[in-house]
């Protein structure tokens, strides 16, 4: 049986931002995407000039009822990401309520994109309706650690304070949560970045369990732009095939992160040549060419379970 995903994400004519980063992998993945574009931009934002429009949230609405009319608003999933206006995200918490009154298995992953390093980079009135009416109904979500500091009220300095902050996120709605960047040092030395996950699952007599992991994923001296767009896409697709198996999701997820990410910086390097920077179209993510990475990755990033 197929699986449908609802994609409102924004979109840009040329890389891979959004709902182009997004679509295609779950696409080679097997899942049916259907694609709300947030926004239309020529190009992503850092490069230096960008064109293009942006969808209201009363233009969201119309879209949506075009597609309920048709009686083809039957999803197993839902994915967002990046947007500015509250209206918008009230909109998309709208829908995707009425879409778990149609279905109540429906799964609702969400990258709550605020900021990073100390600071947001969306209006300041996004947090409120973030924290108060988006998380709660959502599934799945993927902050950084600016982001689950923000949307919980508590600093990570240790791995217990990540653990404490999870579970924080977890009481707010979510059963499954992974902070994908951390400021925590590394066990494999400052090459490397700290990502967590927490997962709840419920045990046939209705007790709650919950299944912890960390990994450390190399760090990479480059900026790219849509690669928040593909971890939720993947981890979407790879805890649908391991519903109750975080690591595995994980080990998955970030692999194909890795892999992805390897073969763009050796493309752009090599475009860019000798001691020079790539530059941002260089940067753009090698998508299409990773394709038997992002169906059967090899595993190169191990999650180890915490407690």
């Amino acid at each position: 049986m197929e699986c449908r995903v609802l994609s409102i994400q924004s979109h840009v004519v040329r890389g891979y931002v959004g709902n182009k980063s997004a679509s295609f992998p779950l696409q080679v993945l097997g899942f049916e995407v259907d694609s709300i574009n947030s926004v239309q931009f020529s190009n992503h934002t850092g490069y230096s000039h960008w064109k293009g429009q942006v969808l209201t949230a009363d233009e969201l609405h119309v879209l949506y009822e075009g597609i309920k009319l048709n009686n083809v608003h039957h999803y197993d999933y839902v994915l967002t990401g990046y947007t500015r206006d509250t209206s918008f995200l009230e909109m998309v918490v709208d829908i995707v309520q009425e879409l778990k009154r149609a279905n109540p298995s429906l799964v609702y992953v969400c990258d709550p994109v605020l900021g990073d390093h100390g600071s947001m980079y969306v209006p300041q009135n996004l947090y409120p309706v973030y924290k108060n009416k988006v998380v709660p109904v959502a599934d799945i979500i993927t902050p950084n650690q600016f982001e689950a500091e923000l949307l919980t009220g508590k600093n990570i300095s240790t791995e217990k304070d990540a653990v404490e902050v999870m579970d924080l996120l977890h009481a707010m709605g979510p059963d499954t949560v992974v902070i994908t960047s951390s400021d925590l040092p590394p066990r494999l030395g400052d090459r490397f970045l700290v990502c967590l996950g927490s997962q709840r699952h419920v045990r046939p007599d209705g007790s709650r369990t919950t299944e912890r992991v960390r990994m450390e994923v190399p760090k990479v001296d480059a900026v790219f732009v849509g690669t928040g767009d593909l971890f939720a896409a993947m981890l979407l697709a790879w805890t649908h095939h391991y519903p109750n198996d975080l690591k595995t999701a994980c080990e998955k997820t970030f692999s194909v992160m890795h892999h992805v990410i390897q073969r763009t910086i050796s493309y752009a390097h090599e475009l860019a040549g000798p001691g020079r920077r790539p530059s941002p179209p260089q940067l753009e993510l090698r998508m299409v060419q990773s394709k038997a990475d992002i169906e059967d990755p090899a595993i190169v990033t191990k999650a180890t379970v915490i407690s």
